[in-house]
């Protein structure tokens, strides 16, 4: 069964407008409900962190277990690029238009990654920041420029690579970068930005539970012992936490452990009339060779059956997928078709993603463990 994102009322685009509003940022609404009043705010961002698998291994997350249980939707896809952008930009994806792990951008000739901000299969590795110009690409304010305009101290803490990224230019900017080496390293930074200025609102990002659900998957060992590491961050983070402040931690989708596997790459039946496919084995879009879309739309139904959702672009998006709006601009970076799994398989390439192909944990489509992300609030004025 497949989970509606909540746009406006319960998903991560809602999240930083609520806490805008909590600090006082003129414009902004607590879309949330969150009731939230404090004027030192974090917000942990754990990537690949299922509500539904924080439920099944509340005993691994004494600490995050121990908070009221919230619940918020990702964006479709449910997958980092679509949902650190709504995070950012506090829009759904039809309007921020990051609108999938790969994707088509007209006269480009290739999909592109917007997480490495690169070609897909371009060997090259170009970096596309100087013709794809990210402030370009995304124009729209996001919630920390918003947040800064109004003289709050904003600061991100996460991985150098991050830094200066085509996505953090995107869709993150606005914040002061503090680079996190280690755990004790992003507490550490934490801690020293939201004690900067009057009022202060930290974003932090942690990606190891992510890496280990894709490689191990989420239902191992290794994710438990993960979770348990995840568990003892944020409760340091806590006990850290200047006075009155506020610590919010959330995910960016869940994942799930795919038992199958169809190769579009070997398929001459599901290659034809594709010109490219992009998205993620969980959530494809497949984009069709001109006139196209409705001939390759009965092709994969057929041969993908009932465990699939095999959509043309107007379905998909009157369906709000992508949010109750989509911008002129946006639409054609969505596929001709969205195909989205509804058991646990997925569409993989192993000739031209054989790394991908060959992992254990996904995500990308709208099933509840992975569109659901928890929502763990500590600290004062809590609703």
């Amino acid at each position: 069964m497949f989970v509606a994102p909540r746009y406006g009322s319960g998903s991560l685009a809602d999240l930083f407008p609520s806490l805008l509003a909590g600090l006082g940022v003129p414009g902004e609404v607590d879309r949330l409900g969150l009731g939230i009043a404090a004027d030192r705010i974090c917000v942990l961002l754990i990537d690949g962190l299922g509500a539904d698998a924080l439920a099944a291994h509340a005993t691994a997350a004494p600490f995050l277990s121990g908070l009221a249980p919230a619940v918020l939707t990702a964006g479709f896809p449910s997958t980092t690029a679509t949902s650190l952008s709504s995070l950012g930009v506090g829009v759904p994806p039809g309007e921020h238009g990051i609108v999938g792990y790969l994707l088509n951008v007209p006269g480009y000739g290739k999909l592109l990654n917007p997480l490495a901000w690169r070609l897909h299969g371009d060997g090259s590795k170009a970096d596309l920041r100087t013709q794809l110009v990210p402030e370009r690409f995304q124009p729209a304010t996001t919630v920390f420029e918003r947040a800064a305009a109004d003289g709050v101290a904003v600061t991100q803490v996460a991985p150098r690579y991050q830094a200066g990224s085509g996505l953090t230019r995107a869709v993150l900017r606005g914040c002061e970068f503090r680079p996190s080496v280690s755990t004790g390293d992003l507490i550490s930074g934490v801690g020293e930005a939201l004690r900067a200025g009057s009022r202060s609102l930290v974003y932090a990002y942690h990606g190891d539970l992510d890496t280990t659900g894709h490689v191990r998957g989420p239902s191992s060992r290794a994710w438990r012992l993960e979770l348990a590491h995840v568990d003892r961050m944020a409760a340091a983070i806590a006990e850290n936490l200047p006075p009155g402040a506020v610590l919010l931690v959330t995910a960016d989708h869940g994942m799930v452990e795919i038992d199958d596997r169809v190769d579009f790459d070997s398929s001459a039946e599901l290659s034809t009339g594709v010109a490219q496919l992009g998205g993620e084995p969980r959530a494809r879009h497949v984009y069709t060779v001109d006139g196209s879309a409705p001939d390759v739309a009965d092709t994969w139904r057929a041969l993908l059956g009932p465990d699939f959702e095999v959509l043309v672009r107007d379905d998909a998006i009157a369906r709000g997928w992508f949010g109750p709006t989509v911008a002129a601009h946006v639409i054609d970076r969505i596929g001709d078709l969205v195909v989205v799994a509804r058991a646990p398989r997925g569409i993989v390439r192993t000739g031209v993603e054989p790394l991908q192909s060959a992992l254990v944990g996904h995500h990308g489509s709208l099933t509840a463990a992975e569109m659901n992300v928890p929502l763990r609030i500590y600290g004062a004025n809590a609703a």
